[in-house]
Parts: C-alpha cells; structure tokens; sequence
C-alpha cells in the first residue's frame, strides 16, 4: 500500500509591497511573466494606495529570484521600496495570474 506523497517542505511563501512609480507602466504583467518563469504559484495586483502586492508560493531561491525581478522592474517603473514577509506555504495558491486591484489576500 502506498503512502500518500509527503508535502513540499521546501515550499515557502512570500508576500511582498511594491512602492514607487509601478502602476500604469506593465508592472504587473512583468511581475506575471517572471513568476511563470519561475514556477510560482500566487498572483499580483494593484492596490488602491499606488502600490503593486505579490503573494507568491514556491521554493526560497525560486522566490529569491522573484524578489530580485520585483525591485529591479521592468524598463518604465521606479521602485522605491520592496516590503516583504516571509511565511510558510498555505498551498492553496493556484497557477500565478493578476488578480483585480485591491485584492485582500489569501
């Protein structure tokens, strides 16, 4: 009899704000196209305050490299500051998409 398969203990989450000038500019479908890169589960969106937020499950160097792509930004954005909380994977994340603005969280 086979066991079920064990969770991915490897698998973590991040959470990150993104401040500066990343609305309006293809943030958010730059931010789509590395997490798909990557393999990440999450989504991006708008926030009513001017920022962009990411939630995104997957492995630490996985999500490290995300977090690289978040402050550098694609060609038009000015990034003024990354905040991040790291955390364990809820794995109830789907494929990474782009939700509406505002979204409040998983």
């Amino acid at each position: 009899m086979s066991r079920p398969p064990e969770p991915d203990s490897g698998s973590v989450r991040l959470d990150a704000t993104v401040e500066g000038g990343v609305q309006g500019v293809g943030y958010r479908w730059f931010v789509l196209d590395a997490a798909r890169r990557l393999g990440l589960a999450g989504w991006v969106a708008n926030q009513a305050d001017g920022s962009v937020r990411c939630v995104a499950e997957g492995p630490r160097p996985a999500l490290e490299a995300l977090l690289s792509e978040l402050a550098a930004g694609p060609p038009h954005a000015r990034v003024d500051r990354v905040a991040t909380v790291w955390g364990a994977a809820g794995g109830t994340l789907g494929p990474f998409a782009i939700r509406a603005g505002g979204h409040r969280g998983d």
